[in-house]
């Protein structure tokens, strides 16, 4: 049978015949399709003369009817900014019920009880959902760096007969039924520049072409058959392959210029997928969600109401915080809240005091307000920002100006930046864990064979404030000028260092460090600064390469980034030894 004919059976097994105006409005098709395929129903025996399914149509579509669902809630909800500070968006709530007990029970509704979750960012508040509604969890360890393909391929056992659904889909009425046909993807009719479908006349979806649009995708899918198998095993090999570890599992569904599943058109009020903090707003704006400290620091600081608060957009995620755009009153500003474990590396009564020490200078972003408590920090927004390009000659030029007049001010805080100090103190939040480099204490131990030189180097002069995180990222090219923003870790040092901090963030092989040393010093630096700096690149090195390890303990990974940190303390310890 084909898909009309299918839908008209389905409305057949879910309520007696009446006549054919009513099933063609409980179907949603035409009086000639409903005709035609009573006809062909009729015809193939799934009819009797009174237009009832018969025994052959009742084992079909029992054959096909849902069995079990997946519920995709692994994830941070970056876009869901402020509120994925606090809690997932799985437990965003709309008229006092929260989205995954909205969707567990309507899945229970129609008699659909076997339920995986698919759990990560903040997994221990999923637990309780095991006691009330006997579901499973199943854990995305690499939440942080893996999309939801990855997780679909940690479920057990088949996708058969199996609902796949987002958690943060708000459906009207149950968008679930106790029997279905074939596999579907729900889409509704609402047209969206983001959607990579659009139904056509055979109810299929098409992938649009570049720069078109689509229907909006709702997310939510049926599997059985054939198609559950054959995605079964798209997925399996999709999650194996490192080129699609940041896709969504709807990958899965695509075959060269189509999805290999039918639509499921709905319209756009019967379901809401809630991605945004206004978004949640427009839908009930008395969740208890909307009660964010985000918000209420904001409206306290520009003295502005809640719902003046406007055009909340996630920006890239950062490695140390998480920080959103927003505007009020015309003006458009940044948040930045800090990231997970931040408490335990950033003194941020310190970083309040630096803020204060570089305030009206014209060195950093325009500060509006910071916390020097819990790190809430909100900054005009630069308008035209663009950081520094590592491989220009001009930026470089321009931004090692611009750190070498800051260092010649010599300012001066009352805390101190200790190297070799740091790297203990992130060692020791592995909590007793051994690093996963097998010849650490190897390293570690040359690394601290360079301390004696650098305290040998190191003249009085040489210490005032320093950015300590003087990166290519943290260089911002605006339309009022260039300024160093982000002053977390900056703390009184030998100011060289960051000009090593600057090296091994970019990646720089020996050669591009050393192009960076001569712009700095206009080809003027000493053989022994020189081997200084190099010291520095291995000691922050090691440094940063424990950060690594202990942020990758709370779930978020760097890649390459680690692997490169780790390298400079071996590779510049022989250099640093090899030119003495």
């Amino acid at each position: 049978m084909n898909i009309q004919e299918a839908d008209i059976l389905l409305q057949l097994i879910r309520e007696p015949y009446i006549n054919q105006r009513i099933l063609a409005e409980g179907s949603s098709h035409s009086l000639g399709i409903v005709n035609r395929s009573i006809k062909s129903l009729s015809e193939d025996g799934y009819l009797d003369t009174a237009i009832r399914p018969t025994e052959k149509a009742k084992k079909e579509v029992e054959m096909a009817s849902p069995k079990r669902a997946v519920i995709l809630a692994a994830g941070f909800g970056m876009r869901m900014v402020p509120i994925n500070t606090e809690t997932p968006k799985a437990f965003i709530e709309i008229d006092g019920e929260s989205l995954i007990e909205r969707i567990i029970k309507q899945l229970h509704a129609v008699g659909v009880n076997d339920i995986t979750i698919v759990v990560g960012f903040m997994k221990e508040r999923f637990d309780y959902l095991i006691d009330e509604y006997d579901v499973k969890l199943a854990v995305n360890r690499d939440y942080a760096s893996k999309n939801n393909l990855h997780s679909l391929s940690l479920v057990k056992g088949p996708l058969d007969n199996t609902y796949i659904i987002p958690c943060d889909i708000w459906c009207n009425k149950n968008p679930f039924n106790r029997n279905e046909l074939y596999s579907w993807y729900m889409v509704s009719d609402l047209i969206d520049d983001e959607s990579s479908v659009r139904v056509n006349r055979k109810s299929e979806l098409s992938v649009v072409s570049e720069g078109a649009s689509g229907n909006s995708m709702v997310g939510i899918s049926y599997l059985t058959g054939d198609v559950a198998r054959r995605v079964e095993e798209k997925i399996k090999k999709l999650a194996a392959d490192k080129r699609y570890e940041e896709s969504f599992w709807e990958e899965a569904l695509y075959d060269k210029d189509r999805m290999i599943v039918n639509a499921k058109v709905v319209h756009s009020s019967e379901v809401v997928e809630i991605n945004t903090y206004e978004q949640l707003r427009d839908l009930d704006d008395n969740s208890n969600q909307l009660q964010s400290d985000a918000i209420d620091i904001i409206s306290q600081a520009l003295n502005v109401k809640p719902y003046e608060i406007e055009d909340i957009t996630v920006l890239k995620k950062g490695m140390t915080n998480r920080s959103f755009l927003f505007a009020s009153q015309g003006q458009k500003y940044i948040m930045r809240i800090p990231g997970e474990g931040t408490d335990q590396l950033i003194n941020r009564a310190e970083e309040a005091s630096v803020y204060k020490t570089i305030d009206g200078l014209g060195i950093c972003d325009d500060l509006v307000y910071i916390n020097p408590t819990n790190g809430y920090k909100i900054t005009k927004f630069l308008a035209g920002a663009r950081v520094c390009d590592a491989e220009s000659d001009d930026d470089l030029k321009r931004c090692m100006e611009k750190l070498r007049a800051f260092h010649e001010r010599k300012l001066k805080v009352d805390h101190f930046f200790d190297i070799f100090g740091k790297i203990d103190f992130y060692e020791s939040l592995w909590g007793g864990q051994p690093s996963e480099y097998k010849d650490y204490k190897k390293t570690k131990a040359k690394v601290l064979e360079l301390k004696a030189l650098i305290d040998e180097w190191v003249k009085p002069e040489d210490y005032a404030l320093t950015h300590i995180d003087a990166v290519l990222d943290n260089f911002l090219f605006t339309d009022d000028g260039l300024r160093l923003i982000d002053w977390e870790y900056a703390g009184m040092q030998d100011t060289d260092v960051d000009i090593a901090m600057f090296c091994i963030y970019a990646l720089y092989d020996r050669k591009k460090v050393d192009h960076l040393i001569d712009i700095y010093f206009d080809g003027q630096c000493p053989k022994e600064r020189r081997l200084k700096i190099y010291c520095y690149i291995a000691a922050c090195g090691l440094l940063w390469s424990n950060w690594c390890e202990y942020k990758r303990n709370l779930g978020v990974e760097f890649g390459e980034y680690s692997l490169k940190q780790y390298r400079y303390a071996k590779d510049f310890y022989r250099i640093v030894k090899e030119g003495m």
